[in-house]
């Protein structure tokens, strides 16, 4: 039995679990003790310095970063295949991968930041959220166009990029109502997508977390979790104008960057 200890709030997370059960793969999940902002455990914290979900056991082989499970997860069990056959359409999946995980993310996590935790009010928090919407939909677009004429953004099947472009879309949708317009290709695609079983069991799991959020707040304010910073969510409120937010949050609620080897 392989474990994953995940959250089921975490894109990153969400896209191993599709993955998996696209393959079949019977798999433990586990979420590791959230009290106390330390994430303890020693199995997780062995298997991930970083501290953060998810984190990948099977056997002897302890893996962190989504995408590298991604990979060992194609590369240990391959079939039915999640990556194309061809170089340039693998490249171009693995782009919208990247994309997802460094530009998109940061948006859903600042909307977190804001209409979740309060970390800015007034015109600040105006300033942020609306700025979120605004690149939200620039990356609609440039999704769209690399959607295409498919049916999938794989290409002909359902494959890597899609499960790594539906967690972010649904995020959006269901925690604060921003979705591509009805009827344009990618709210159609949306449409196919959350209905695949692998996805919906998912996103099932995600939407009944994302309606708890609200506590998320007060284990921040009773210091009883870290806010987790992964490079491009700093670097993203940074420039949405929220530098005094992350520099509040460095004094109140000890924030994590980066690795911890201690």
């Amino acid at each position: 039995m392989t474990i994953l200890y995940e959250h089921p709030l975490s894109p990153y997370a969400q896209k191993i679990k599709i993955a998996l059960r696209e393959k079949g793969i019977e798999f433990e999940s586990k979420t590791p003790d959230l009290s106390g902002g330390g994430f303890g455990g020693s199995e997780f914290v062995e298997a991930n310095p970083r501290r953060e979900m998810p984190a990948f056991i099977d056997g002897d082989a302890k893996i962190f970063d989504s995408t590298i499970i991604l990979e060992y997860i194609e590369d240990k069990w391959s079939s039915p295949p999640l990556l194309p056959s061809n170089p340039t359409d693998r490249a171009r999946v693995r782009m919208i991968e990247e994309v997802m995980d460094t530009y998109y993310e940061p948006i859903n996590w600042g909307l977190v930041e804001i209409n979740f935790f309060g970390r800015a009010k007034g015109e600040l928090a105006e300033t942020i959220v609306g700025n979120a919407k605004q690149q939200a939909e620039r990356c609609w677009q440039w999704l769209t166009k690399q959607l295409g004429d498919r049916e999938w953004f794989n290409g002909d099947g359902f494959g890597w990029s899609d499960l790594c472009v539906v967690p972010s879309i649904n995020t959006s949708f269901v925690a604060f109502g921003i979705a591509p317009a009805a009827g344009s290709p990618l709210a159609n695609w949306f449409e196919r997508v959350k209905v695949r079983p692998s996805v919906a069991e998912t996103l099932q799991e995600a939407n009944e977390s994302i309606a708890g959020l609200e506590q998320f707040s007060s284990f921040l304010e009773q210091g009883l979790l870290k806010r987790e910073y992964r490079d491009h969510r700093l670097e993203w409120m940074i420039r949405m104008g929220g530098l005094q937010v992350v520099l509040d949050g460095i004094e109140k609620d000890n924030i994590r960057f980066g690795y911890d080897f201690s």
